[in-house]
């Protein structure tokens, strides 16, 4: 049985107990409905309840795509003590990450203080007041492996909590005082952007794996905040190091196993250094990140991986994610088809591909796929997850054949193996549609349907779009966090404002739709004046005048997120926002509050290293005045003109494939350009309120756009 059979085949649930989660939007909370142990959903309720009988919360934050929340629920949180434990002593509460981010982000810090742990599932143990004073990730039912038992825990704490309750708030104490350390101003009130720079350079080199690429050691995750930082600055700068490291980066990546080879789309992290085998579940987040990543580092080094990786990701976002009629993208795929189970849906077995294939296909995909080498899964070696090993060239030479044989072998199994998968249980796909996932997607699939000259994709990213600002979004409250068959839900959340915003932006730069521009400065500006907290001047996750959840446990604490997790965060977001709405609109007034925000951020982000990526991408952003690339005419002229200037690299590049009008605003100059030759094809390409000479040659785009960052910008 699969997850998502799994949600509509359960007994009729019981009218107490975890069944007060049967009627939940989340799918998370919903898997649960059918436990013995009496889940209530995150709210005051629960919290007056635990306060009533003095028992200690113990909260649960996971998601539907988690695959150590699915074992912690499967084995740990089915175990018979563990149930009686918790229903007896105390008060149980789960929390699905992506419909509250807010909830998590604080209960990770808090647990993180404590224990220096971080992840999902988080399982936190709290006054009724909604404090912290232990916590941890996983914990099996009984004691392996180094970890303790969940039912062992359950027990001492249970225990403590009657006869020697003044520990447990010792342990509250000091992760109260640890925070207030944490959420101290730096003394040190001013750092230089250039000063800033150098120190994440380092730390991003010192950081880097030269042999298999990425960022630190097993597990490793991607990191496209870095790679877009160091391409824009091996331009800015001139360093190749820095390009060197991000396209091997990108290079490793693409061909690793973390990239779905068969069905496109990336998975959440590899288990190894060498990228070879993934947590086997897939995100939007990283999904649209590191779609826009590829577009961008095709730009910078068009290797044709880059660009087939742009189509498969892209691909795989629009069929998976991007099938509601009624617009908008999804949220997740789950790692898992059944319980127990561990990637079967991606991997293969080399008994099964003899069967499948022709002798000749299997050769190919053998060494295509590295089918029998470091793809074995750990714990089944005959079960292979497919990796690049070798080209197509590479294999021809070792089969002593032509190239295009081979080509022709693996495109022949390739569909085969595609219509065998199809065939097999699906991980269940979380259609959830939140409002800064589908920003980061509708912005990312806009560059990538340029790049690619695909107007069905850039259609999907209008009307995901069009829905959201029809549906779930209100001047005076912004975006709602989730828009779902009740509505739109969640109102107030940094994230959805700032994430979707740049969404809008992005659709605005590529169709010139006035609309989505005006709606994007809206949003920004209500960010402005609603998030803003004014001892700091960052950005806070939460507008106390705007925020509709319930204000119980550490709700009330101000959290302003500041590092990448290693997704882009929040305020960094909000300065790439500020400033691309500053360019397209030649807004000094936007510009001066990206720098402002900027200047907020960079202290307490100095010591950070690779994850200030985030911050680092903004600063160089900033640091690197704005080049606007207008095209003029139409015909074919006109569109290799575009073609061009979409794929010529440079740091802090908008391109318009004709003059707009307002509110998009450009330098007078265009006008009197166009006005002279209105009949030609011709490029220009404007920094400030000054234009150089028009271009009717693609091949000098790229040549004048660096010409435009000497000399060096940072």
């Amino acid at each position: 049985m699969t997850r998502e059979t799994s949600h509509r085949s359960s007994p009729a649930p019981k009218p107490e107990g975890a069944a007060r989660l049967a009627t939940a939007r989340s799918a998370y909370l919903r898997e649960a409905a059918h436990q013995k142990v009496e889940w209530r959903p995150w709210g005051a309720e629960a919290f007056r309840e635990a306060a009533s009988l003095d028992r200690p919360v113990l909260l649960d934050v996971g998601a539907v795509w988690c695959h150590w929340c699915h074992v912690m629920d499967e084995g740990t949180y089915s175990d018979p003590e563990v149930v009686r434990l918790l229903n007896a002593h105390y008060l149980p509460v789960k929390v699905d990450r992506d419909e509250n981010p807010e909830v998590d982000r604080r209960y990770q810090r808090e647990v993180g203080t404590l224990t220096g742990e971080g992840g999902w599932p988080l399982t936190a143990f709290l006054t009724p007041q909604g404090t912290t004073f232990l916590g941890g990730t996983y914990f099996p039912p009984k004691d392996t492996g180094g970890r303790p038992g969940f039912a062992r825990l359950l027990g001492e704490v249970a225990r403590l909590w009657k006869e020697d309750r003044d520990h447990i708030l010792e342990n509250v104490q000091a992760v109260q005082d640890a925070l207030r350390r944490l959420a101290a101003p730096p003394e040190e009130r001013q750092t230089e952007t250039k000063e800033f720079l150098a120190e994440t350079r380092a730390a991003l080199r010192e950081a880097y794996d030269p042999g298999e690429g990425g960022f630190g050691s097993a597990p490793k995750f991607p990191h496209p905040m870095a790679t877009s930082f160091l391409f824009r600055d091996s331009l800015a700068t001139g360093d190749p190091r820095a390009l060197e490291a991000a396209v091997h980066t990108s290079r490793r990546m693409a061909h690793g196993g973390i990239y779905d080879h068969l069905g496109g789309g990336f998975h959440r992290y590899s288990v190894d250094e060498a990228w070879h085998i993934p947590h086997f579940e897939k995100m939007a987040v990283d999904n649209g990140h590191l779609l826009r990543a590829y577009v961008e580092a095709y730009t910078y080094a068009p290797e044709a991986d880059f660009l087939e990786v742009v189509r498969g990701t892209l691909s795989y976002i629009l069929t998976v994610w991007g099938s509601d009629p009624k617009g908008g993208f999804g949220a997740s795929q789950d790692a898992d088809n059944q319980p127990g189970d561990d990637g079967s849906y991606y991997t293969w077995a080399r008994t099964e591909l003899r069967r499948l294939l022709t002798s000749e296909e299997f050769r190919t995909v053998q060494w295509y796929y590295g089918l029998g080498t470091a793809g074995q899964m750990p714990h089944d070696p005959e079960q292979n997850v497919l990796y690049r090993l070798l080209s197509p060239r590479e294999i021809a030479l070792q089969l002593k054949v032509p190239e295009e044989k081979v080509r022709t072998w693996l495109e022949s199994a390739r569909a085969k193996m595609i219509r065998a998968r199809s065939a097999r249980p699906r991980p269940y796909v979380d259609d959830a549609h939140y409002s800064s996932l589908n920003g980061i997607l509708i912005g990312a699939i806009s560059h990538a349907a340029r790049l690619l000259e695909d107007p069905m994709a850039l259609a999907t990213a209008r009307k995901a779009a069009d829905r959201f600002l029809a549906e779930a979004y209100e001047p005076a409250r912004g975006v709602a966090h989730q828009l779902g068959p009740q509505g739109p839900s969640g109102w107030g959340l940094l994230e959805d404002q700032v994430d979707f915003a740049r969404g809008l932006l992005d659709l605005a730069e590529v169709t010139q739709e006035g609309r989505y521009l005006e709606r994007a400065r809206e949003i920004l500006t209500l960010t402005l004046g609603k998030f803003r907290d004014e001892g700091s001047g960052l950005l806070c996750d939460i507008a106390p005048s705007i925020y509709d959840g319930p204000r119980v446990g550490a709700i009330g604490s101000v959290v302003t997120p500041l590092e990448d997790t290693p997704h882009l965060s929040p305020n960094a977001s909000a300065v790439l926002g500020l400033a691309h709405l500053a360019a397209l609109t030649d807004s000094e007034e936007f510009e001066a509050e990206s720098r402002r925000l900027l200047g907020s951020i960079l202290p307490r982000v100095r010591r950070a290293g690779l994850f200030a990526a985030g911050a680092a991408l903004a600063a160089a952003e900033l640091a690197t005045p704005a080049v606007r690339v207008v095209i003029h005419g139409d015909g074919e002229a006109a569109k290799e003109l575009l073609r061009a200037a979409v794929r010529a690299p440079h740091p802090r590049k908008l391109v318009l494939s004709h003059p707009p009008g307002p509110p998009f605003s450009l330098p007078e100059e265009v006008g009197a350009a166009v006005g002279s030759h209105p009949s030609s094809a011709r490029a220009l390409i404007c920094q400030g309120n000054r234009c150089l000479s028009p271009i009717t040659d693609p091949r000098e785009i790229a040549p004048r756009l660096r010409s435009l960052l000497l000399p060096k910008s940072v």
